[in-house]
């Protein structure tokens, strides 16, 4: 069992910054990639970023990249995602994810392929 716990959504304008986190719990942390997907109301959930296992490769989606940086620290069991330069399009729920059979990353990751979902947290951008 894997409990993840995001925080850091908010309000934000148009061209400002936002850090979320996700606290993860119960199995060994630094065995499995870690990533962020969201859902914006009407949408499917989508993906957004993904980090190994070590935090030595990363993906993005194109609509984020340049844009959103994904890090872990595995001393604190925590997986954060920077977001700068947001858009009204990137209003959404972000939701942290754990991949168990997963240790590094190349290419973005299916939501079908994700074994453990964080509660969510609310991202608005005002334009």
């Amino acid at each position: 069992q894997v409990q993840l716990v995001e925080s850091g959504g908010g309000l934000v304008q148009a061209g400002g910054s936002l850090r979320l986190s996700c606290a993860a719990s119960g199995r060994t942390f630094s065995s499995y990639a870690m990533g962020w997907f969201r859902q914006a109301p009407g949408k499917e959930r989508e993906f957004v970023a993904a980090i190994s296992w070590s935090g030595g490769s990363t993906a993005y989606a194109d609509s984020v990249k340049g844009r959103f940086t994904i890090s872990r620290n595995n001393a604190k069991n925590t997986v954060y995602l920077q977001m700068n330069s947001l858009k009204p399009d990137d209003t959404a729920v972000y939701y942290c994810a754990a991949d168990l059979s997963r240790r590094t990353v190349v290419a973005g990751i299916s939501p079908y392929d994700i074994d453990y979902w964080g509660q969510g947290t609310q991202v608005t951008v005002s334009s």
